[in-house]
């Protein structure tokens, strides 16, 4: 298969929400909720797309000629390139049911370790969810990360007990998910949560703690202070609280303020390797992509994921090549306007 069949074969087997277009910029699906669109107007998934086309690298070929080399390490894992699939839930609701939750963590997680990244996996009202997901991770040796959503801590200790036994490298809570609306009726509840309670979770989890849904300096900051070890700029893909800023806007002064004291890394409409360049130099380690996965796995499954991964990975080599980096810190704020 390649690319285009696969999303021409996702046409044909997910929901009516998703119509798996040729590029995922959110406007096709704006304000389908459930489906993976934007609350409220249904513009900030479509402004997150936008905002890193509006961003132009800067071409330099005068230079020393040789090989460009796409590897990234987080955490004391090695990686084909930065980038990581990102958490999805519910993918019965909101995409089709080709795929539950538990099938679909099981083969993204599979499929991602196979074409050398790694996958978040997600969570749900569904206990079985994050059984499942731990039980994927054990298939993995841990080459993931597990997503717990902002629960209750009684509840979110009884499900970091469950994946730490899977070892996974890193956990993450997808902090901004207190805005989903599915969630907030949701028993056990889940919502906000202070740096105190943040810091009883990321010492519990015992390994590197990563809190998704990080907007401002001053949240950076705060998750800083709870003892996390790596950050998510994100807004959920727009699907938590209406006009918010895109990403690629924020990242910039986040970095300025916790820039080399954590692991930041940054979602939200990146689309190909050209956008992952562009996020490293505005001063990203790495970048999550989920919905482009979700269309990967419906229409071509493992293969799909591949060919996914093949095509991010050549287009950043090409975009590193001509902009004059060879290895992923050389990539600076000089090579984008």
């Amino acid at each position: 298969m390649t690319y285009n069949e696969v999303l021409q074969n996702a046409r044909s087997c997910m929901g009516p929400y998703c119509k798996s277009c040729p590029v995922c910029d959110g406007r096709a699906c704006r304000n389908t909720m459930p489906g993976p669109g934007s609350k409220g107007m249904g513009v900030v998934a479509a402004r997150n797309y936008q905002k890193w086309q509006e961003l132009c690298v800067s071409m330099d070929t005068i230079g020393e000629a040789g090989p460009v080399d796409t590897a990234w390490e987080i955490f004391g894992r090695k990686f084909a390139l930065p980038v990581l699939a990102g958490p999805v839930g519910a993918v019965q609701l909101h995409y089709g049911d080709k795929f539950t939750d538990l099938t679909y963590n099981e083969l993204l997680l599979s499929a991602c370790a196979q074409a050398g990244i790694a996958a978040f996996t997600g969570d749900g009202t569904d206990p079985g969810v994050i059984r499942a997901a731990a039980g994927a991770l054990k298939k993995v040796a841990g080459t993931g990360v597990p997503t717990i959503k902002p629960w209750g801590l009684e509840t979110v200790k009884e499900k970091l007990d469950l994946v730490k036994e899977a070892d996974p490298f890193a956990i993450a809570m997808d902090i901004d998910a207190a805005g989903l609306p599915f969630l907030k009726n949701a028993v056990p509840p889940a919502g906000r949560k202070t740096v105190e309670e943040l810091r009883e979770v990321a010492n519990y989890a015992e390994r590197p703690f990563i809190l998704k849904g990080i907007m401002t300096a001053k949240g950076a900051e705060k998750a800083l202070k709870a003892g996390a070890a790596g950050i998510v700029v994100s807004n959920h893909g727009g699907r938590v609280q209406d006009q918010c800023p895109a990403t690629a806007e924020v990242l910039p002064e986040i970095v300025q303020a916790v820039g080399g004291k954590l692991t930041i890394l940054v979602d939200g409409g990146i689309r190909s390797g050209v956008d992952i360049f562009k996020a490293l130099a505005l001063g990203a380690d790495g970048v999550l992509i989920a919905r482009p996965f979700v269309n990967m796995v419906y229409g071509g499954g493992a293969e799909g994921v591949r060919l996914f991964v093949e095509k991010l990975r050549g287009e950043l080599a090409d975009t590193m090549a001509m902009c004059g980096a060879a290895i992923l810190k050389d990539i600076d704020r000089s090579m984008v306007r």
